[in-house]
């Protein structure tokens, strides 16, 4: 009986690896953009999340995990851990806002009105 050797090419000089770093390629080029821009704070986090994505999708692929436990949908565990610690994150920010601030946005005042006209 004959064993089949399929030569797979490493992941880094595959077609789809080139595909995959040039996406993080762009996507660092435009998050950097962003910030040199001084962009709104979500273009630049929600790009910031997706370079991390890319990343772990690519390390994942590199340790050929993929292929090692099929059995595990790996997409929505590794974008259901990454929203896990954005919430917890986004809890964190949002409590010490809170507690530095807790009467909420100050209230201009009538005279402070009349000094910007």
């Amino acid at each position: 009986m004959e064993t089949r050797h399929s030569k797979e090419t490493p992941f880094c000089l595959s077609v789809k690896g080139h595909v995959k770093l040039l996406r993080l390629v762009m996507t660092v080029a435009s998050m950097t953009f962003f910030v040199i821009a001084q962009a709104p704070e979500p273009y630049i986090v929600i790009t910031g999340f997706e370079v991390t994505v890319i990343v772990f999708f690519i390390a994942l692929y590199m340790c050929r995990l993929d292929k090692l436990m099929k059995w595990l949908f790996w997409p929505l565990l590794v974008f259901g851990f990454l929203t896990v610690i954005c919430a917890i994150a986004d809890c964190v920010l949002m409590y010490q806002k809170l507690l530095f601030n807790p009467s909420g946005p100050q209230k201009k005042s009538v005279h402070d009105l009349n000094e910007c006209s």
